[in-house]
């Protein structure tokens, strides 16, 4: 990266760091089970929810006690099943098509981070509709209040239920961006591990590891608060003592449990603190191929980690710490080293690989200048890189051969 836009990043992530204490954080409030939903929502006064999920999650009859409990209360229910991975602009759309049809007062992101993504872009029409989400991506562009969001995780790795972000892809284009603004952090974060208990295992692995990425990321950035750095160092010790349970034995309710506050302080610290390269990668990957986003952050996360050298050795070794994997008095270097291996051996585990074989390597460029547009300035990353830099990373992932440079006779 040429030193003038080196010096612009960085400035900007100085005032934004600077800021973090006078902007309007906040953290959702927690409840233990969808069957206490019924009760907050009659105190809002709201009687028609909206539950935005997508049709695994139905097909396997996740949405049942939550659907009884709100019947049970007269609160009135419609359903909307069709979100897929990584939510498109369309989805968005049909979402809030059906929740002006239905008179709806309130939302529920039920699911995934795809699903709570969702609901949060439903709330941004249902508030502006004259503004196409388009034009609110980036940070700050929402201002208004949305309609009562509340949010269902059934997987342990988005922290979608704590952030102020919600990521969709234009479903023209394929572009995957990121809106970010605090009307969007739901106000209801229901942690129940009885709705995660039927999850397969490969998303067992692949959404805990993409709470592993969000915790490392806001650590390792330049962005950490107090806060922070204790939600993230709590985090990263939940997933590395739990992770391996809720694998091994879906039904673990408190590996489940302790899985799903993982998440949610993963997210609390990335809200604040941000992420990083391993994101801004993975965003572009799912974008123009879909790929599961929890899926491209592990395979991505090791290398990135790797790329960033000394300056992260000393971030690394607390983080190895707090997972066990190291002692206090264990040389950074080496504790930083153990840290990312560490990471290895769960990958290899749990049988992610380190490719990503829909990448093609014509898309290279096109990716990386996604990667670049939405990293750079916003991303206080430790080393920073511009889109020829990043483009490394596309090339440790993928799965074709790079032509050699031919030789002079």
């Amino acid at each position: 990266m040429n030193p003038f836009r080196k010096i612009y990043c960085r400035t900007f992530q100085t005032v934004l760091k600077i800021s973090i204490p006078f902007l309007p954080y906040r953290k959702p409030k927690i409840l233990g089970s969808v069957k206490a939903l019924p009760e907050i929502l009659q105190k809002k006064k709201c009687g028609n929810v909206l539950v935005i999920t997508d049709e695994s999650i139905v097909r396997l009859g996740l949405t049942r006690r939550l659907e009884k409990a709100l019947a049970e209360n007269g609160i009135a229910c419609t359903v909307y099943d069709r979100t897929v991975a990584n939510p498109t602009t369309a989805n968005v759309e049909e979402a809030a098509n059906l929740y002006l049809e239905n008179g709806c007062d309130s939302i529920i992101g039920f699911g995934g981070g795809s699903s709570m993504d969702c609901a949060k872009g439903v709330g941004i029409r249902i508030a502006k509709p004259k503004k196409p989400l388009s034009k609110m991506k980036g940070i700050l562009k929402v201002h208004t209040r949305l309609p009562l969001l509340m949010a269902v995780p059934t997987t342990a790795g988005t922290g979608s239920e704590t952030t102020l972000a919600a990521v969709i892809t234009d479903a023209g284009t394929r572009h995957k961006y990121a809106i970010n603004d605090f009307p969007l952090i739901p106000r209801i974060a229901v942690l129940d591990p009885k709705v995660t208990l039927s999850l397969p295992r490969h998303i067992t692995s692949t959404t805990g590891m993409d709470a592993l990425t969000h915790a490392v990321e806001a650590y390792i950035g330049n962005s950490t608060t107090w806060g922070t750095k204790k939600d993230a160092l709590l985090a990263v010790k939940l997933i590395f003592e739990n992770i391996d349970a809720a694998y091994n034995d879906g039904n673990d309710i408190d590996a489940r449990r302790n899985m799903l506050h993982a998440s949610f302080y993963a997210g609390c610290a990335f809200t604040k603190s941000y992420v990083g390269y391993v994101h801004a990668v993975a965003h572009s990957l799912g974008g123009e191929y879909n790929v599961p986003h929890g899926l491209a952050n592990a395979v991505l996360l090791p290398f990135v980690l790797e790329s960033y050298g000394p300056r992260i050795y000393k971030k690394l070794h607390k983080l190895a710490v707090a997972a066990g994997i190291a002692q206090k008095d264990t040389p950074q270097e080496e504790a930083a080293r153990m840290f990312i291996d560490g990471i290895k051996e769960m990958k290899k585990r749990f049988g992610i690989g380190n490719t990503i074989k829909e990448l093609r390597e014509e898309d290279i460029p096109k990716l990386s200048r996604y990667a670049d547009k939405e990293a750079n300035p916003l991303y206080p990353v430790p080393v920073l890189m511009d889109a020829e830099e990043l483009e490394q990373f596309y090339y440790l992932v993928g799965e074709f051969e790079t032509k050699e440079t031919e030789q002079p006779l």
